[in-house]
């Protein structure tokens, strides 16, 4: 991915930003990281049929969309007036997209049309599109949909319906899959269906990384790290041992890790210099368990085409962000990385990897930009019309 677009979702009225292997995201409290984050989520949900019922535990999409309006006078700008009531020209729409070197993907939410039924505030996918090229234009699109109506472009420029009933609640992602007919949106679902997001793992005393768990092997750590030692197994069977081995000494010197099989069961070990006996799970600080599971986490051997990370250094100690930062590098060069972090020495750290792209987030006027960002250094983006 290297472009990502996000249009009136909370305070992201008009974000289009680059992206790179490496992109750190950053900026003071309330600047808009988080909707940054949770704008990424709502996307790869898309592809997972997962969409309005996410949009539905934030409260809905009245309580999502851009509460401002839709331009600011040069007057409220200066601050001469305040911002006032003003007649709004343009639908109400939730939209999402990106761009990569395969494939770019785009859609549009809208409020419901009014009719009686206890759904009657769910959110309607009122446009999607797939295309390939730099850019959205009707010579680059493959495939579109428009409210109920999914069109594919044949090899000879010509299209087929091959959808027209679709609901206004279900994408055309998680719909169609005829892989003759529809071979672009089996793909990108394929591909957004690999993206991981991880946030705020539980350290607490009845976290599911603390407990002993049945083992096997384990490419992909969970969302909860509840398959902790089995996941940091696999990486020293079939992933990059010396890696997880010299991410462990490089935030704890001197100490060493090991994963016992208690019958068909795994357990950490952990080696610490000074110790008589190696420390379980149940034993570990907060920190240390949690940066396990971020070595975890990012030495996966199966490594995704896109990983989120949300404020990775939640419990860690700021003497570990730096050996966290290089890990961090390190899993970079196997797949595209996002961190959302606002930590200090985490950011110097990435920001020393002449692959990472910082970008730092403001408010003004309610509305998230990018620092420094011109009208002119935005990506090129173009939304398809309803």
């Amino acid at each position: 991915m290297n472009t990502l677009a996000i249009a009136n979702y909370r305070s992201l009225r008009q974000l289009v930003t680059p992206l790179g292997r490496l992109t750190l995201v950053t900026g003071p409290n309330g600047s808009g990281k988080s909707s940054f984050y949770r704008a990424l989520r709502l996307l790869a949900d898309a592809a997972r049929g997962g969409m309005i019922a996410s949009l539905s535990r934030e409260g809905g999409i009245q309580s999502t969309l851009w509460a401002g309006p839709e331009s600011f006078a040069r007057a409220v700008k200066r601050g001469d007036r305040p911002v006032g009531p003003t007649l709004r020209r343009e639908h109400q729409a939730l939209k999402l997209g990106f761009q990569s070197d395969e494939f770019g993907y785009a859609i549009d939410l809208g409020l419901p049309i009014p009719r009686e039924s206890a759904f009657k505030f769910d959110p309607e996918i009122k446009t999607e599109c797939i295309w390939h090229g730099a850019k959205l234009r009707p010579a680059t699109e493959l495939v579109e949909r428009k409210n109920s109506v999914v069109r594919i472009r044949r090899e000879n420029g010509e299209w087929d319906i091959v959808a027209s009933h679709l609901q206004p609640f279900e994408s055309m992602m998680e719909i169609i899959a005829d892989p003759q007919r529809a071979a672009e949106v089996m793909t990108l679902r394929d591909q957004i269906r690999t993206w991981r997001f991880y946030d705020h793992f539980r350290t607490d005393p009845d976290a599911p990384a603390r407990q002993i768990q049945v083992g096997t092997y384990t490419p992909v750590l969970a969302h909860d790290g509840r398959d902790l030692a089995a996941a940091l197994q696999t990486i020293r069977e079939i992933g990059d041992a010396p890696a997880l081995a010299h991410a462990i000494s490089d935030a704890f010197p001197g100490s060493t890790l090991d994963v016992i099989a208690r019958d068909a069961k795994l357990a950490i070990a952990m080696n610490q210099h000074g110790l008589l006996r190696p420390l379980d799970a149940a034993e570990l600080s907060d920190g240390t368990l949690r940066y396990l599971l971020w070595s975890a986490a990012l030495l996966t051997p199966r490594a995704p085409r896109l990983m989120v990370l949300n404020e990775p250094e939640s419990s860690l100690h700021p003497d570990l962000l730096p050996a966290l930062g290089r890990l961090i590098s390190v899993a970079a060069k196997n797949t595209q990385i996002i961190v959302v972090t606002h930590a200090p020495r985490l950011i110097a750290t990435l920001e020393d990897n002449p692959d990472c792209l910082s970008i730092q987030l403001e408010k003004e006027l309610g509305e998230t930009q990018i620092v420094g960002q011109r009208e002119l250094d935005r990506p090129a983006w173009h939304w398809l019309s309803r």
